[in-house]
């Protein structure tokens, strides 16, 4: 098994093939490592670009800025549109492969180079729509090429000099913690945007979603902080996100519960790559 210094020396060497890239960051540690490191070895010639959209969590694209400004980033910010497509917001089981199919097409028409992404050996394992529409615009996956799974990105973080990043906890899109069928719009992707900041200023959790269901609104932590919370301040906890959800015209119920990934998604998810 190659080395971290192997496949790092492989992913420059691939990244100064392709010569000039547009790097689609999200603000996760995936794109922002690739994005950090496409910088290093291409300078100008990589242009970094992020979509803003509702669907983002605002503080992800804060983080961007804040890279691009103290790194010297060739920055571009766009809309690419998903959140006013009817395909999109009707959400069913494959949207992300609608979202992705907007956010490519908008990032080839700028004309710069090659299209990357941060994906990484273990999201093939995983469902992930998205990679459908990344083959249909040619989108190459350099962490893919060089070996990388997720850990080693982590790894490859805390050796560039970005412990943080490298700590950075999953945050999949906004549009990701409302169930299948429940249409998508700035409301609801808000509603989730504000629980979670709200929760995350109170409980110190390593996983922390608050989905939007049919019947209820959930909240899933990791086993651990669900064990160390009182049932005393979960139902204070509920009766906050009970007043934010109330903002929002939400009167559903609200539960605490154990985290379980992809459970926002409802239905076939039979892979639909070749």
């Amino acid at each position: 098994m190659s080395s971290l210094n192997q496949k790092t020396e492989q992913l420059k060497r691939y990244l100064e093939k392709l010569g000039r890239v547009t790097v689609a960051v999200s603000g996760g540690v995936d794109s922002m490592t690739l994005a950090f490191v496409a910088h290093e070895v291409l300078s100008s010639n990589a242009k970094m670009v992020h979509s803003i959209s509702p669907a983002v969590p605002p503080h992800d694209t804060q983080r961007i800025q804040e890279f691009a400004t103290k790194y010297g980033w060739n920055i571009h910010f766009v809309e690419s549109g998903e959140i006013r497509t009817p395909s999109y917001q009707s959400n069913p089981v494959n949207r992300c492969y609608y979202c992705k199919s907007c956010l490519y097409s908008t990032l080839g028409a700028l004309s710069f180079g090659q299209v990357v992404s941060g994906t990484n050996l273990d999201d093939l394992d995983d469902y992930r729509p998205g990679l459908v529409a990344a083959k249909e615009y040619q989108v190459v996956h350099p962490f893919v090429e060089a070996g990388f799974s997720k850990q080693d990105i982590r790894q490859l973080a805390l050796q560039l000099g970005l412990p943080a990043l490298s700590r950075l906890p999953a945050s999949p899109c906004l549009a990701s913690r409302i169930e299948t069928g429940i249409y998508i719009d700035d409301n609801n992707l808000a509603l989730v945007n504000a629980v979670e900041q709200h929760l995350r200023a109170k409980i110190n959790s390593e996983t922390l979603r608050c989905r939007v269901q049919k019947q209820q609104v959930s909240i899933e932590l990791d086993d651990d902080t669900l064990a160390r919370l009182t049932s005393q301040e979960v139902t204070s906890l509920t009766q906050e996100v009970g007043l934010i959800t109330a903002r929002f015209d939400s009167s559903v119920p609200i539960q605490f519960m154990r985290y379980e990934r992809g459970s926002a998604f409802v239905g076939d998810k039979q892979c639909l790559t070749s």
